[in-house]
């Protein structure tokens, strides 16, 4: 790795004038080195199962043959709603192919969202595994321009009309050729979290892979080197997981392993010393989780070299705890669906600091923004904003040109996000603008208060929201799981708030702890902080009713 100053000199953008997702991700390596193995599905105990990159070429090829029989071509939106699996990554890839648009969709998501993400997107087919089947069926009313399904690893009655995957993949020849795609064209729909309103679908061309590499490239530090494996819990019908993890690593060539399952922090271990891993992308939570399940025995069967993580603020202690048991330091970035990995640390170019996201990743332009659109002074709380054009920024919202025109002012994209950048250009996080806390006049980032409960040795996961005041207009409130071992009281309630205050400040403490044992996350692992704040008003309202 060359010095932090050094990549930012010495970076320019040179996109070529014909560039194919697909083609950049399986058909080079395919054509080098059939045999190549591109991705290895983790089974327990169970022998892995892997797929190669001539494999992964002629299935794809089978199966946009088999999408554009049944009527696919440039621009249709085609849904994939599925776990991680071979037949996820065979499916964007045949989506590529044919010059279509791919609306990656969780599986998770129930009849309403599910619904609404369809229409939205007018898909007009989807790529669906059985286990979807019930709630597919339950979306109401049914999705209108919708007219084919493909259901994975079977399991449905062969008279509803629906495809069968494995005999499409086995039956279609393969489609001849490649839709001639730029950088530019349309490749991709993500939907955006809904945290301060509808979902919105955000369009990025297929230029939004070759904006992801550098940035994957710097925090993996000099990614790929010889024996990298990378693994990430992540959805990957989340940016986190498909732009972070699987499309950049398949177009560098790098294996990617993966399980499907729910991830838990003791079977993490186990798959990551399993499958040799040496590159993970763990959001912070799931950080967390693995650091409450540390003992010398998970540790010492690791071939870690690098971690990264993002999707929401790493904590000091958090990255302290990677450092001594894991002896590496954990790599945080930061980017939303719109306009991904902009900002980042990488300890092996000497960007690395406990608090901070790091600073712009070489190859964007990054800045805070105040209220009149111009950079803030160091130290001063700013919207952090990224500069047009950028190849990982979106085209637009999809069929929404006034919400696209709302996100930019001038040439600027503005992420919503408040940070604050130091002298040295390093950049911490405080908020999302919707998730500050007004308190008696102080605005009050949740990042740094639950930052501050996750060093108290009882708490396990923590959300900190603004419940509504009569007084000072909004109070901290936290939730927090507590780690086995602990008992939620009063006591302890009052041992956690005097712990925040005596390390913070007066203003900074939550008033208020409600204990919950479990917390709620989206997909890609950030807490979902708007359930707390309507629970946090409801409270507010029948403490007013009273």
């Amino acid at each position: 790795m060359k010095t932090y100053d050094s990549l930012v000199s010495g970076f320019a953008w040179n996109l070529p004038a014909r560039y194919n997702i697909a083609a950049a991700c399986a058909d080079r390596w395919a054509t080098e080195t059939p045999e190549r193995i591109c991705l290895i599905e983790d089974r327990g105990e169970r022998p892995a199962v892997t797929m190669t990159c001539g494999e992964l070429v002629t299935a794809s090829r089978r199966l946009a043959g088999a999408m554009a029989a049944h009527g696919i071509a440039r621009g249709d939106r085609v849904a994939i709603i599925l776990p991680q699996s071979f037949a996820t990554v065979v499916a964007h890839l045949a989506v590529y192919r044919l010059g279509a648009i791919a609306v990656p969709l969780a599986m998770r998501f129930g009849p309403e969202a599910l619904g609404y993400r369809l229409n939205a997107s007018g898909a007009r087919m989807a790529v669906l595994h059985r286990d979807g089947l019930e709630t597919f069926g339950a979306v109401q009313p049914a999705p209108a321009g919708l007219q084919s399904v493909i259901v994975v690893d079977g399991g449905f009655d062969p008279n509803n009309g629906f495809l069968d995957y494995d005999l499409l993949i086995a039956d279609t020849p393969p489609a001849c050729g490649d839709a001639a795609t730029g950088p530019d064209d349309p490749a991709l729909i993500i939907f955006t979290s809904g945290t301060t309103g509808p979902p919105k679908g955000a369009l990025h061309g297929h230029r939004v892979v070759l904006g992801h590499l550098p940035g994957i490239i710097f925090h993996h530090e000099d990614y790929p080197q010889p024996g990298d494996r990378i693994y990430t819990p992540s959805d990957w019908a989340w940016a986190g997981g498909l732009l972070n993890v699987l499309l950049p690593s398949l177009q560098l060539g790098v294996p990617v392993v993966f399980s499907g399952e729910r991830f838990r922090a003791e079977e993490a271990y186990r798959l990551m010393a399993r499958q040799r891993v040496r590159n993970a992308f763990l959001p912070a939570t799931a950080l967390r989780m693995l650091a409450a399940a540390t003992d010398a025995e998970t540790v010492r069967d690791l071939r870690l070299r690098t971690i990264a993580s993002a999707g929401e603020s790493l904590p000091a202690a958090t990255y302290d705890w990677a450092r001594e048991a894991l002896g590496l330091t954990a790599n945080e970035f930061y980017g939303q669906t719109e306009c991904n990995m902009v900002l980042g640390s990488s300890a092996a170019a000497g960007v690395s600091r406990a608090g901070a996201i790091g600073k712009a990743v070489p190859g964007h332009q990054v800045a805070l923004l105040g209220e009149d659109g111009r950079p803030v002074p160091p130290g001063v709380p700013g919207t952090i904003a990224v500069k047009a054009p950028d190849p990982v920024m979106f085209l637009n919202y999809w069929q929404d040109p006034a919400a696209t025109a709302a996100k930019f002012s001038g040439d600027w994209l503005l992420t919503g996000d408040q940070a604050v950048m130091d002298d040295e250009g390093y950049v911490a996080f405080v908020g999302r603008e919707d998730d500050i806390i007004t308190s008696a006049g102080y605005r009050i980032g949740p990042g740094e208060v639950e930052n501050c409960l996750l060093a108290h040795p009882a708490v396990k996961l923590a959300a900190v929201v603004g419940k509504p005041d009569p007084l000072r207009t909004e109070i901290v409130k936290a939730y927090v799981v507590l780690k086995d071992g602990f008992d939620a009281g009063e006591t302890l309630a009052a041992e956690i708030q005097l712990f925040v205050r005596n390390r913070l400040s007066a203003h900074e403490y939550p008033r208020e702890i409600g204990f919950v044992a479990e917390m709620p996350l989206t997909t890609s692992g950030k807490i979902i902080r708007r359930e707390f704040r309507d629970s946090a008003a409801s409270e507010a309202a029948d403490a007013t009713e009273r």
